[in-house]
């Protein structure tokens, strides 16, 4: 991937590369799946040294990418969920992140779009048990996904934390009066 020159007048980084240096000058979007089999939900959960770390299928979107294609490549790659058989797909929250953390480059803003969907448990049998990420060096992060209660989603490490808000809904198809959730910050989340 490319980067275009910094502007004049910009904090390019010290390795030349043209990203700023300055914390959350870009902007990056992640597309991210609520995906309800009944009152379950699909989670990944990665074990760390510490503890369990969950977060909601889905991934970064892709230069030129529209939102809906990279949410759908996101479900096959890490579910192995054909989107078209799955129901709703609404856009349903949407959550501003901007953490910093460790590294020679600067964090970006991540805005977080979770849209949610609904499968039946015909599907869900055949969905994928183990999601794999690519590391820089060419080895996997392996994840197990784990469908829990949406209601005992408050409970666990979740990112982006959506938990509190999830086990708050009446029921999975509940209208939410407001898609923007808090934003999550040094404030509130620590980058693990």
């Amino acid at each position: 991937m490319t980067h275009p020159a910094a502007p004049a007048g910009s904090h390019a980084d010290s390795a030349g590369d043209g990203l700023p240096s300055v914390p959350f000058a870009r902007i990056k979007v992640r597309t991210g799946a609520l995906v309800f089999c009944g009152d379950e939900l699909a989670l990944i959960r990665r074990d760390r040294p510490a503890s369990a770390l969950y977060t909601l299928p889905g991934g970064n979107v892709e230069d030129g990418e529209e939102l809906t294609s990279a949410l759908h490549r996101e479900l096959a790659e890490e579910l192995g969920l054909d989107a078209g058989l799955a129901e709703g797909g609404d856009l349903m929250w949407v959550v501003d992140q901007r953490v910093t953390r460790p590294g020679p480059t600067a964090p970006p803003r991540k805005l977080h779009l979770l849209y949610r969907i609904h499968i039946a448990p015909a599907v869900r049998v055949g969905l994928a048990a183990h999601e794999a990420d690519e590391l820089p060096d060419g080895t996997h992060d392996i994840g197990v996904i784990e469908w829990i209660d949406y209601r005992e989603a408050a409970a666990l490490p979740l990112f982006p934390p959506v938990g509190p808000a999830l086990a708050a809904l009446p029921d999975p198809r509940a209208a939410v009066p407001d898609a923007a959730l808090p934003p999550v910050t040094d404030r509130n989340h620590t980058w693990i």
